[in-house]
């Protein structure tokens, strides 16, 4: 039993939170409560209030009302356990909510992970229900336990994106122009296309003059554009254009101006998520929402199942280290200092350089 924290969202309003705070959390008939130590808090949490209602993401952790609990990467430690594979003490990392505390049903338990088989999960996408037990992984990985709460999950969508890109052939691109390249996203995916000697595209990152310096110091683009001198990419190229901001303008800017030479426009993020919206008709491929599911599902068909992942876990480990000096690791305690970094969030007031990592517990 344990006095659990949480911080929930207003589905129709991000901007309005509540802290609600609960005496007698505890694990019922095969299940196991897990008090939850640490979690990283990014953009990437705010595109999973986002597209919330599309994906499922509210869905996960299910609140009250307009009420929603946002997911987050965390690691956790088993502390009740009713369930006879997974005993007091095991150490997760996984999807978690804004909290102190959690319940999960184990199912499925294999050495290294088990699937969270709650009856109102399971006609979720299925990625977000494993639960790695990080006693069994290599010592590379359990070292790297704040890293996989604040980067893999980020940089593990940049190797299925690199994946997606490689797989189509760069769909003929010439090169590759990342909006919101500061993202954590943007970056890694930049770093892993910058890395392959087999890849002679060229890497533009698009990013507010405030992140200029940072994105240049991690030396993953050939060219580094502010928003706003969208003109300065050459429109002559064939353009794979993949985007982490959700910038509707940005979209469109870049669409007009580099024409029908964008053979691709991916939509991933939206750390711009306030000038969303519809982008109308545009010269080029059409712009489209990527789903990273999708692309895991065809690899885990031609690879095998979990090895998509697997290579996005060591990818995602090479890309922290090769980061690492570029972020300084901010620790925030209790639900009020999450409430005001959530809000900085919200206002795209959270410097590239900043990596917010929280704990809820007491």
């Amino acid at each position: 039993m344990a006095s659990c924290t949480e911080l929930w969202v207003d589905r129709k309003d991000f901007r309005k939170t509540r802290t609600v705070g609960e005496q007698n959390l505890t694990a019922g008939d095969g299940q196991v409560l897990v008090a939850i130590d640490k979690f990283g808090l990014t953009a990437n949490n705010v595109s999973y209030a986002l597209s919330g209602e599309m994906i499922g993401y509210w869905s996960y952790f299910p609140a009250e009302g307009q009420w929603g609990k946002v997911p987050v990467w965390a690691c956790g430690t088993v502390v009740e356990s009713h369930s006879p594979e997974v005993p007091v003490g095991e150490r997760l990392w996984g999807f978690f909510p804004m909290a102190s505390h959690t319940v999960l049903t184990p199912g499925k338990v294999r050495e290294d992970q088990f699937m969270d088989m709650a009856e109102h999960r399971q006609a979720l996408p299925a990625m977000y229900n494993a639960y790695r037990r990080t006693q069994a992984e290599p010592d590379i990985l359990t070292k790297l336990e704040n890293e996989r709460c604040l980067l893999f999950p980020l940089f593990a969508t940049s190797f299925v994106l690199y994946d997606y890109l490689i797989d189509n052939a760069l769909f003929g691109a010439e090169q590759v122009v990342i909006g919101s390249v500061s993202s954590k996203t943007g970056f890694g995916l930049a770093h892993l296309l910058h890395r392959d000697s087999e890849i002679s595209t060229k890497v533009v990152g698009v990013t507010s003059a405030g992140n200029t310096a940072f994105v240049r110091d991690l030396g993953c683009c050939d060219q580094v554009v502010n928003y706003g001198e969208e003109s300065q990419i050459d429109a002559s190229l064939r353009t794979a254009y993949i985007d982490m901001s959700g910038n509707v303008t940005l979209t469109r800017a870049l669409h007009q101006h580099i024409g029908d030479n964008i053979v691709e426009s991916a939509m991933v993020g939206a750390s711009h998520w306030e000038g969303g919206g519809a982008a109308g008709d545009l010269p080029g491929a059409k712009p489209t929402f990527f789903f990273a599911p999708g692309q895991i599902g065809k690899r885990d068909k031609e690879w095998g199942p979990g090895a998509m992942m697997q290579k996005a876990m060591m990818a995602s480990a090479e890309i922290a280290m090769a980061t690492s000096g570029n972020l300084k690791v901010e620790w925030l305690h209790g639900p009020e200092a999450l409430d005001n970094a959530w809000q900085q969030l919200l206002d795209n007031q959270v410097g590239a350089s900043r990596g917010l990592m929280v704990s809820l517990l007491d």
